[in-house]
């Protein structure tokens, strides 16, 4: 979400200091009434990186979800969309879907999550748009090579977790957000999130509080559950990367930094 100006609060977008010290990229890309795929954060990023790697320069992927960290290192493939073609299954009652699916692919069932029928209208508009089955995009080389986590691109990865102590983190990030003028800032922005930025956690929450139609306990309430949901979820997703060097977690951000490039050194990375 940091890709997106204006949200600057809520995404914990690095500081005017912080960028000026170190150059970062797919910070303000991009307007938040902009619906941002992933698709598209994987081209914009994937060319950063070659350029970097062309000329000798290592880069820190940071932040982010886990699909958006693959879809930079992975080779991930997007098929395109087709709002008509999408709107046609839409239309389909659920179960009618999954039969269309299965008829179409019998081992669909083994790719796609058949109770999420968002999913399966995506494999069904993909199958359409491209003549792909579920299972034929999974016995690819590329779907073979992102089961396995075999990256398109060398990379060494080091992971922290607070472990127990998350809940209280995230609440405490909120608190300080808020302190730092987060209800303003979704409050300037209502009216122009658009269809990606709109679901950002915190954002999404605080919206009807800026709106007067819920109260201010009820938007903070819903917003810590919405990123501690996100960030449990986060945390099962990247576990299951084998290529994540786990560093014990210290309070201390200069520690962490340490650990990082032990890990790092490790890897040859850093001279």
């Amino acid at each position: 979400m940091q890709v997106y100006r204006g949200m600057d609060i809520g995404t914990a977008k690095p500081s005017p200091e912080e960028r000026a010290r170190v150059p970062h990229h797919l910070v303000d890309v991009a307007e938040p009434e902009d619906a941002f795929t992933v698709a598209q954060f994987q081209t914009v990023g994937v060319a950063v990186l070659d350029r970097l790697a062309a000329s000798g320069t290592p880069a820190l992927v940071v932040g982010g979800s886990g699909l958006h960290f693959r879809a930079l290192v992975d080779p991930l493939r997007f098929p395109g969309t087709d709002p008509a073609v999408r709107a046609r299954f839409e239309a389909l009652a659920p179960a009618d879907a999954v039969e269309m699916l299965v008829g179409l692919d019998g081992g669909a069932g083994e790719h796609v999550d058949l109770d999420n029928p968002r999913r399966v209208v995506r494999a069904l508009e993909v199958h359409a748009i491209t003549g792909e089955t579920p299972s034929a995009r999974a016995a690819a080389p590329e779907g073979r090579a992102v089961r396995e986590y075999r990256s398109r691109i060398p990379v060494a990865v080091v992971g922290f977790d607070p472990g127990d102590s998350l809940s209280d983190r995230v609440s405490l990030r909120l608190e300080r957000m808020m302190a730092t003028g987060f209800l303003d800032e979704v409050a300037s922005l209502a009216g122009r999130l658009g269809p990606t930025a709109v679901q950002a956690a915190g954002y999404r929450q605080l919206l009807p509080v800026a709106a007067g139609e819920w109260p201010l306990e009820e938007g903070l309430r819903r917003a810590l559950d919405a990123t501690t949901g996100l960030a449990h979820r986060q945390r099962v997703f990247f576990r299951r990367d084998p290529r994540i060097t786990w560093a014990g977690w210290h309070d201390e951000a200069s520690r962490r930094a340490e650990a990082a490039l032990r890990v790092f050194e490790e890897a040859g990375w850093t001279s």
